[in-house]
This record gives structure tokens, C-alpha cells and sequence, in this order.
């Protein structure tokens, strides 16, 4: 049950990588430091007064970031490839009772896999309120991807089978976001 519930926590807090890449890694590493979140003994660090002092002022950074016009775009096309690898390391470092092959292959599939997915649907949204509010709904796009970075990242730590069922459930209305966007894209060229 003990290895469920830490790929569950590592599935969960590459989720809310996904809404932003340094506010869940700031949370993790805060709940590292003070005992509750137990790691892998090779990412120790991320525990350390070190990685909280850097973390903490890149999310400072990050969520500041979102609020400027035109730069909130181009960070999502920055943090793409960050939230992919911070998923994986997220969850390869709360993953601690797997051999290493289980443990990476599930890391990189499932944590850098959702990630992904969030971090997909997160530019898909911003992508939408830029075209329909010319930038100016981005500001509320941006305050409810930090509130969900931060409560996703929250969740996972205390309740991580509930954390991973929100997941799923967020996947799923992700899939049927991007499939009703490419259909309406798909009719709008027939026309």
C-alpha cells in the first residue's frame, strides 16, 4: 500500500508541475524539510535550505512572470519541456520503495505524462483566453493556475489517492477539451 500511495504523491505533484513548474517543487521541498515528505536518498537536496531558498524565488519569478502580457505565451512555450522534466524528477523522488527500472519507467510515463497533459491543456486555455480576450483574461487564467498548482501540490501530500482520482478526472476532461477544440477547428476549415 506504502508504494501506491508514494506513486500516487508523485503522480499528484507532477500534476501541479503541469499548472507551474516551481510552486509545486517549493511546496515538495518545504514538506522534505520539515519531515512529512519522506525522499529518495538521492534527492535529499531537494529538502535543503538551498533548493527551498532557489525554489522559492524562481516560483516567486514564475507566478509574477504569468501577469505580464505577451510574456505569460512565451513562457508557456518555455516551461513546456521543464514541466515534462520536473514531473519525472518530482515523481522519481518520492517513488522510494521501487527497484530503479520500475521506479524511472513510472517517473517518466506516469509523472512526466501528466505533466505533460497539464501543461497541454494550461497553454490550450491561455491560448483561448488570448484570442478571445486580446491577453486581457490571462491575468484570471494565470491566478487560477497558480491556485491550482498550489492545492493540487497541497492535495497530493495529504491525501494522494484522492490527489490521483482528481488527476484522472482532470485528465479525462482534458481529452474531451482537446477533442471537442479539434473538432470545432476541424468544422471551421470545412466551412
Amino acid at each position: 500500500m506504502e508504494t501506491i500511495v508514494s506513486i500516487a504523491l508523485g503522480i499528484g505533484l507532477a500534476a501541479a508541475v503541469g499548472f507551474r513548474v516551481f510552486l509545486p517543487l517549493l511546496v515538495a521541498s518545504i514538506a522534505a524539510h520539515n519531515g512529512y515528505l519522506p525522499l529518495d536518498a538521492n534527492f535529499s537536496w531537494l529538502g535543503s535550505v538551498p533548493a527551498m531558498t532557489m525554489l522559492g524565488v524562481a516560483a516567486v519569478v514564475e507566478v509574477l512572470a504569468y501577469y505580464i502580457p505577451a510574456v505569460d505565451n512565451l513562457l508557456d512555450t518555455i516551461t513546456t519541456p521543464l514541466a515534462l522534466v520536473a514531473g519525472t524528477v518530482v515523481s522519481a523522488a518520492v517513488i522510494t520503495d521501487l527497484p530503479p527500472l520500475i521506479k524511472w519507467s513510472t517517473a517518466i510515463i506516469a509523472g512526466g505524462g501528466v505533466a505533460a497533459i497539464t501543461q497541454g491543456v494550461t497553454m490550450l486555455v491561455r491560448a483561448k483566453s488570448t484570442a478571445f480576450t486580446a491577453g486581457v483574461g490571462n491575468p484570471v487564467v494565470s491566478t487560477i493556475e497558480m491556485i491550482a498548482a498550489a492545492g493540487v501540490a497541497v492535495l497530493a501530500l495529504l491525501a494522494p489517492l484522492i490527489a490521483i482520482a482528481l488527476v484522472a478526472l482532470f485528465c479525462w476532461l482534458a481529452v474531451r477539451l482537446v477533442r471537442k477544440v479539434l473538432r470545432s477547428s476541424s468544422a471551421a476549415k470545412q466551412s
